[in-house]
């Protein structure tokens, strides 16, 4: 089983993440940013990961150090559930369309993070959440989960329709990364031998 438990806990923070990468998209998780779950639940639900996550957060502040380590904690998790990456396919993609939106999402679990984020959200809330903590999200989980990750909107004036197919476009992309490749289910996928 390709799992993983990870705490975290800062001054700012108390985290811990539990992810299963041969789940059914599961989920449970609870930051205090109710938007914000909400885009966890559809990461899980539509990577096909279970997902557990309870956070807690100096949110008298804002939610930038809730959201921020959360995608701290949850790229570390992957890095260790999935180990060595033997078998795995690598590399995926989708085009996602929401209502208005359409959101591209490409990524390598390559090691080497690295993130292009270009999806403008046209407005600075949603609700109550900070539309810029989309793009630190995906900052701190491609850097500690080292995925060189590219998200781009082709069309969207709706910030939740963008947001929201942003997140499940990267998950389903995701779901296609970590599947085994069944022609290779025993080897590292890199002529370098090592990811």
């Amino acid at each position: 089983m390709r799992t993983a438990q990870i705490a975290r806990k800062t001054a700012e923070t108390d985290i811990s993440v539990e992810i299963n990468f041969d789940g059914t998209g599961a989920y449970d998780n609870q930051t205090g940013v109710g938007f914000f779950d909400h885009m966890l639940d559809q990461l899980a639900r539509h990577a096909l990961v279970d997902m557990k996550i309870r956070a807690k957060g100096d949110l008298h502040i804002d939610d930038h150090h809730t959201v921020e380590d959360t995608g701290i904690a949850l790229g570390q998790a992957l890095t260790q559930a999935l180990g060595d990456k033997r078998g795995i396919r690598r590399y995926g993609d989708c085009h996602l369309a929401m209502d208005d939106a359409q959101v591209r999402a490409a990524l390598d679990l390559s090691g080497r993070p690295y993130l292009i984020c270009n999806l403008d959200l046209p407005t600075a809330k949603i609700g109550t959440f900070d539309t810029e903590l989309v793009r630190e999200f995906f900052q701190a989980f491609s850097t500690h989960g080292g995925i060189t990750l590219h998200i781009d909107r082709l069309h969207g004036f709706n910030s939740h329709h963008i947001a929201e197919a942003a997140f499940k476009a990267v998950a389903r992309a995701l779901r296609v990364a970590v599947e085994t490749d069944p022609r290779k289910a025993d080897d590292i996928p890199s002529t370098k031998g090592s990811l």
